[in-house]
């Protein structure tokens, strides 16, 4: 199964940079009825070891095909910080798929009561605060292994100070499933 949806996140980006259709939808519901199943799905794309797209959804609302296909051909062409993919660069990007639990309100009191609460490396988390919201997958936690680093880059990427964490946001989490 892990191969087959790499396959449809890859051939979806094919497909749109050669404004082809390759993609059978009816036929992989057909073999695969839990495809059909929603499901939130993030697909990241990096280039050499740098990240060169990443889009997502945060919660359930199209089948997992429909979620993957459309996170793909985002992550690829849509995604704000970066220009389009190219037909070269696809040659070499690497596909990582990460297929989201349903994320859970954290109640919490304090910082270091949410820092009790986290389990770094693990959770992905959402973060909201007077309208802003940003997300980390887990697989971030490698790239900022503690929760201060996390977080106030978390905070930085939802358009608020580094240490909003004060301002006692909304936050969530969530676990994935990575498939590579």
């Amino acid at each position: 199964m892990k191969n087959i949806l790499i396959e449809l996140a890859s051939r979806s980006i094919r497909d749109e940079l050669e404004n082809s259709v390759t993609v059978n939808k009816h036929s992989l519901l057909h073999e695969h009825p839990e495809f059909n199943e929603n499901r939130a799905t993030f697909v990241t794309l990096n280039l050499n070891g740098q990240l060169r797209g990443c889009i997502g959804s945060l919660l359930p609302h199209r089948n997992l095909i429909d979620d993957i296909v459309q996170n793909a051909k985002a992550a690829a062409f849509q995604d704000p910080r970066f220009l389009p993919l190219s037909k070269e660069e696809f040659e070499e990007v690497e596909i990582e798929l990460s297929l989201l639990s349903v994320p859970k309100p954290l109640e919490y009191s304090s910082i270091d009561d949410l820092k009790s609460k986290v389990s770094i490396g693990k959770d992905g988390v959402i973060l909201r605060l007077d309208g802003y919201q940003a997300t980390f997958l887990p697989q971030v936690w490698e790239q900022l292994p503690t929760f201060e680093l996390f977080f106030n880059h978390l905070c930085q990427k939802a358009g608020l100070s580094g240490g909003c964490l004060a301002e006692h946001p909304e936050i969530s989490l969530y676990q994935v499933e990575k498939i590579t």
